[in-house]
């Protein structure tokens, strides 16, 4: 008897046997990841029912610390609460530009940061710390990764919204508590994001901190350490 004997069909084994992915679907992928932005700019046209939804629901295809899945992801569709959360953003956004000096400040102040007013979707995502789901695997001597779990479900969102040409802007500009309180969540929870969901005005496959010249992207290069 063969000591690896082949994989029957619908085994695991199979799966990642016959599975695979050609040229043309990994260079495809690499222009997704390219033309993914951070978007600011959005239509106010409402998306098809059922689009966040549906999105969420690929987001919670990511990996995550011991299968724990910690991401909490809170829909907010109430008016008032919008509102709270852009008054928060403009006064967190006084106390950044404060903070600037010289040209910096200038700058600053001309880019557009946030699109609260315009996009016809809102929702935050938090960090669940207290999840028993998991059991804990993964995180004894490095808690935090409950928190890089729910980022790695915030980037599958964002590659599945802009592969069907729908724009996403993390609007981090917040004080976590507040937004805490506003939404009304578990104090356990911790803020990830305040996103913005909708249409872009327009599309682009260069930053557009580095359009506006507040920044430079750099090559992979300059970010390897060999040891």
């Amino acid at each position: 008897m063969s000591a690896n004997p082949i994989p029957q069909a619908g085994t695991e084994a199979e799966a990642m046997r016959t599975i695979s992915f050609d040229p043309a679907f990994r260079a495809r992928l690499r222009e997704l990841l390219i033309w993914r932005r951070d978007v600011r700019r959005f239509k106010r046209d409402p998306l098809p029912a059922g689009t966040l939804e549906a999105l969420i629901e690929l987001a919670c295809l990511a990996p995550s610390v011991g299968l724990s899945q910690p991401w909490r992801f809170v829909i907010v569709d109430d008016g008032a609460r919008r509102a709270t959360i852009r008054d928060n953003f403009a006064a967190c956004n006084a106390q950044a530009l404060a903070a600037q000096s010289g040209d910096r400040a200038g700058l600053y102040a001309q880019l557009k940061l946030a699109g609260l007013d315009d996009a016809p979707c809102h929702f935050a995502v938090f960090a669940d710390r207290a999840t028993a789901q998991g059991h804990g695997l993964g995180r004894h001597t490095m808690p935090e990764m409950i928190e890089y779990s729910a980022v790695t479900a915030v980037h599958t969102m964002w590659l599945a919204a802009r592969a069907q040409g729908i724009g996403m802007g993390w609007v981090s500009i917040l004080d976590p508590a507040a937004v805490r309180e506003i939404l009304d969540v578990p104090g356990g929870w911790r803020l990830i994001g305040y996103f913005c969901l909708g249409y872009p005005v327009a599309a682009d496959d260069a930053p557009r901190l580095e359009r506006d010249g507040w920044e430079t992207r750099r090559p992979a290069a300059d970010f390897m350490v060999r040891r």
